[in-house]
């Protein structure tokens, strides 16, 4: 039995059977869940903001969507997947608080890194084939390195496997 290898926020972790990874509290936060079928190389990050143009001296790359993304494909190539197979699952995005009296629309956060985690993932050519992202709760998931499924589990919700 394999191990299940935690992902902090602003990280990113890949591994192979029998590990697995999984990553709590994702709010607004993107649990994004890259998978190859064949090698079975599996691939999780936990992306906080959607761009990382916009803040100057960054180095965690793993924080943001744009350079989150590119990074956990390069470690999963490195590592033997081909990027020809890879599909992506994503979770999270949540709206997690309503401040009233002005204009939401501008400020949702979680909107904004699922829009930037489709974005870039269509930029690579990687297919997004499942997501759970958005409402208002947060989200933890776990993802399975034999057969690429993702488990997301929600307080007051009922577990469901994209």
């Amino acid at each position: 039995m394999g191990q299940m290898i935690k992902v902090g926020m602003a990280d990113l972790n890949i591994c192979k059977p029998p590990d697995n990874l999984t990553t709590i509290g994702l709010g607004s936060c993107i649990g994004i869940a890259l998978y190859d079928p064949s090698t079975k190389i599996t691939g999780l990050a936990h992306i906080m903001l959607p761009d990382s143009t916009a803040i100057r001296n960054n180095s965690n790359i793993a924080k943001f969507a744009d350079t989150g993304i590119q990074k956990l494909l390069d470690d999963m190539i490195k590592a033997g997947a081909n990027k020809a197979r890879i599909t992506a699952k994503i979770a999270g995005g949540a709206k997690m608080f309503e401040i009233s009296g002005s204009n939401t629309s501008s400020i949702n956060i979680g909107e904004k890194n699922a829009a930037a985690c489709r974005a870039k993932l269509k930029e690579l050519g990687i297919r997004l084939v499942a997501e759970d992202c958005g409402l208002n709760y947060g989200r933890t998931v776990e993802l399975y390195s034999e057969d690429g499924r993702y488990l997301i589990k929600a307080v007051g919700k009922s577990e469901k496997s994209i």
